[in-house]
């Protein structure tokens, strides 16, 4: 099992998650993060310090393609350790649907 970042991170992107995790296994896009599935090693304390409820282990239904979207990311965007500054209309976003479909960035996230 690994745990996964849904659509609901993106526009969101608020990173509490980034502080606890133990192995470092985030990776930040311009506007959402995604977990590297072969670095989680399935602690899950990702889970509930995510304000918009985005991560979910990979064994829930309707995960798979979002499971795809963080492999794939995960090999392309920057590895994050420290908690940045989320998006300042996250709230605003937050339960949005569709995000992904109208709103997901392929571009790294910047690392200023």
């Amino acid at each position: 099992m690994t745990y996964v970042v849904t659509e609901n991170c993106i526009k969101c992107k608020y990173m509490d998650c980034v502080e606890v995790c133990p192995v470092d296994c985030f990776y930040e896009g311009e506007n959402m993060l995604v977990i590297h599935p072969d670095e989680c090693i399935d602690c899950g304390v990702c889970e509930p310090e995510c304000p918009a409820e985005a991560i979910l282990p990979d064994t829930e239904d309707g995960v798979e393609e979002m499971l795809e979207v963080n492999k794939e990311f995960a090999e392309k965007w920057p590895n994050i350790t420290q908690k940045g500054e989320q998006a300042p209309d996250a709230e605003d976003w937050d339960g949005k649907a569709d995000k992904f479909k109208e709103h997901f960035s392929s571009n790294p996230g910047d690392q200023s």
